[in-house]
């Protein structure tokens, strides 16, 4: 297997966010997606997916319906994406994705985490290109042959197909996300989810137990943060 499965495979040993948090993420998703295409998931492709990973979570219905009316409202603030880089202590690369409407408060509160956790916050560019930027989609296994589906979307971007206790997964450079969700929907295959991630070129392995702490410490803090929608890092799992 790839680092895509093996990514994958360390990611969900990992603790994750509370489902409000989960819940908390997918609307800013869907008020970016409905800001950026409009309110109908039949054009607006981006919103389809949000609303495929909102199923995902089991976030009701009812949440993503007044979700996308109130982004629809033209007097509701837009969220802006930005990221931040930088390294906690002992060399770990540190990717964290947000969603904000005060750049302001996010950017003093990332530089805070960092500052107080014997990190440093890097300049644009200082460690992104340790990362590779990728989209991913999960199907449901049943009746397919996960090796002769990689073959046939290779075509589109596919790199790494491979199957989990949840179904198949694809991955793929981030460039190729709306060619396999295009072709996958003229397949009619179900799409449970999609994503993007960022998966480390290389990791580094820290022996030292109380290294290894006081890297999570940074992580729990950034997670925590409402602005913050994902964070990587290269210390091995």
């Amino acid at each position: 297997m790839g680092r895509a499965f093996e990514f994958r495979k360390a990611r969900k040993m990992k603790r994750w966010s509370a489902m409000s948090k989960a819940f908390t993420r997918i609307g800013k998703d869907i008020v970016m997606a409905v800001k950026d295409g409009g309110p109908d998931p039949d054009t607006n492709s981006r919103l389809r997916a949000v609303i495929q990973n909102a199923k995902a979570v089991n976030m009701p219905k009812d949440n993503v319906e007044r979700a996308i009316k109130r982004a629809s409202d033209k007097s509701l603030g837009d969220y802006k994406e930005v990221l931040f880089e930088g390294y906690a202590p002992h060399g770990i690369a540190i990717l964290v994705e947000t969603a904000t409407d005060n750049n302001t408060r996010t950017v003093a509160n990332v530089r805070s985490y960092f500052n107080k956790c014997n990190g440093s916050l890097g300049t644009s560019g200082s460690v992104e290109f340790m990362f590779d930027h990728t989209c991913n989609f999960r199907i449901p296994a049943e009746g397919l042959d996960p090796e002769e589906l990689e073959l046939e979307l290779i075509d589109f971007g596919a790199e790494e197909v491979f199957v989990d206790d949840d179904g198949i997964l694809i991955y793929a450079p981030f460039e190729s996300f709306g060619a396999i969700q295009k072709e996958l929907e003229s397949r009619e295959l179900e799409i449970l989810s999609s994503g993007f991630e960022r998966i480390p070129q290389v990791t580094k392995a820290l022996d030292n137990e109380e290294h290894v702490a006081e890297v999570e410490k940074l992580l729990e803090k950034l997670e925590e943060d409402d602005d913050v929608q994902n964070v990587y890092h290269s210390m091995q799992e």
